[in-house]
């Protein structure tokens, strides 16, 4: 089983290579949270994510004749990135297969990183099992993101910067996917100070973790889920981590996909960062799922920062809703000059911004002499959305709000 030895090793390994990223302590949180609150940073990290740290201190380990020959591995996102910049440190050739439909952003990303990208099939699974193919014909190593005692010290080294920059820890959370990160952290966190509650958080639909914990062993889930923290969708937690996990991980709790998505958000307006939703989900527990966690000093690993372009759009879109702050509507008014005119003196009364506007005169289904008007809306919060609501409904209006 991983130790505190194998963790302070990787340490050494990684002196240099990987940026000891920074904790942040946030007024904002703290004063809402009622609690001390420090955001550990690895979406600052080298990559976008703390997954190079595990890679590298794998890759550095390996016969020189392996690095010679190349690496390959089945991604479509932060194990891509870090694979690819620990190869490119050791000089090490490192092909990518992506499954098709993977955002373009991640593809030119593992490129730009010096990796090889090649896309293939319809799924992670189906990239997976072409990569391994690829790697057994062509005399490659295969590297899983999954379980390997080196991958997971690599991980832990997170643990050791957090009681280096903050001695006096009470609360960590950790986001669990296949548990490598949550169990490296926890090794290096209770070997320590083992009175440091660590506290795991993974989406609800795909709570593999949860899961194992319940079963006394991992299981694989069953059930499709598409979860905003993409990154920790894992149907199966890892076979070394579990133990770890078991161990030294105090509580598992799960996190809403709405959650996710305000947490996103939030940690835009209020705390200027840019994280993706693994990154963002002990956040989201804090704010919008657990009770008040103890007094003191509290931490949320913010695991990593690549969210592509139409991710975001996405998902403010998604927070915004969630929080009241956004509204769509479909309405029919009067085929008439001045009708949408009206409508929008109504909602400017009502001081509802209008983000956008469409108005349909030539709808079959449509009643004759009528027009459906559809409306994004900038709102205040729930109350005001009512407000809105009701005004329109006096107003002689049917409007229909969409998700």
């Amino acid at each position: 089983m991983l130790t505190r030895q194998h963790i302070d090793e990787a340490a050494e390994n990684l002196h240099g290579i990987a940026r000891h990223t920074e904790l942040i302590h946030s007024p904002f949180y703290s004063k809402t949270l009622g609690t001390p609150l420090y955001f550990k940073c690895e979406n600052f990290q080298h990559s976008g994510s703390f997954k190079i740290r595990g890679t590298y201190n794998f890759l550095s380990q390996q016969p020189p004749q392996v690095l010679t020959a190349g690496v390959i591995t089945a991604s479509a996102g932060n194990h891509a990135l870090g694979l690819a910049g620990a190869a490119a440190l050791l000089h090490c050739p490192c092909r990518v297969i992506m499954p098709e439909g993977t955002p373009l952003t991640k593809e030119l990303a593992a490129l730009e990183s010096g990796a090889t990208v090649e896309l293939y099939g319809n799924s992670l699974t189906e990239a997976e099992r072409h990569a391994r193919r690829l790697a057994k014909d062509e005399g490659l190593l295969y590297i899983s993101p999954l379980d390997h005692e080196l991958i997971i010290a690599g991980q832990g080294t997170i643990g050791l910067e957090i009681l280096q920059d903050l001695a006096e820890l009470d609360t960590l959370l950790v986001p669990i996917g296949s548990g490598g990160l949550v169990a490296g952290v926890a090794t290096a966190i209770k070997s320590t100070k083992p009175e440091v509650k660590i506290i795991g958080v993974e989406p609800a639909c795909v709570a593999s973790a949860s899961l194992a914990r319940r079963n006394g062993h991992p299981k694989r889930l069953t059930t499709r889920c598409h979860t905003f923290a993409k990154e920790l969708a894992m149907k199966q937690i890892g076979e070394l981590a579990f133990p770890l996990i078991e161990k030294y991980v105090d509580e598992i709790i799960t996190v809403e996909e709405e959650a996710i998505a305000k947490a996103i958000v939030s940690l835009m307006e209020k705390g200027k960062l840019i994280v993706e939703g693994a990154g963002a989900i002990g956040l989201a527990a804090l704010l919008y799922s657990l009770k008040p966690v103890h007094k003191g000093n509290t931490v949320c690993l913010l695991s990593g920062g690549n969210l592509d372009v139409q991710s975001i759009a996405r998902v403010v879109e998604q927070g915004m809703l969630a929080e009241g702050h956004y509204l769509k509507l479909r309405l029919e008014i009067v085929d008439m000059p001045g009708a949408l005119a009206q409508l929008s003196n109504i909602l400017s009364a009502l001081k509802a911004n209008i983000f956008q506007i469409s108005h349909d005169r030539r709808k079959t289904t449509l009643p004759l002499g009528e027009a459906e008007v559809t409306l994004a809306l900038e709102t205040r919060g729930t109350e005001h959305i009512h407000e809105i609501l009701i005004r329109l409904e006096e107003e002689g209006y049917q409007p229909e709000v969409i998700r």
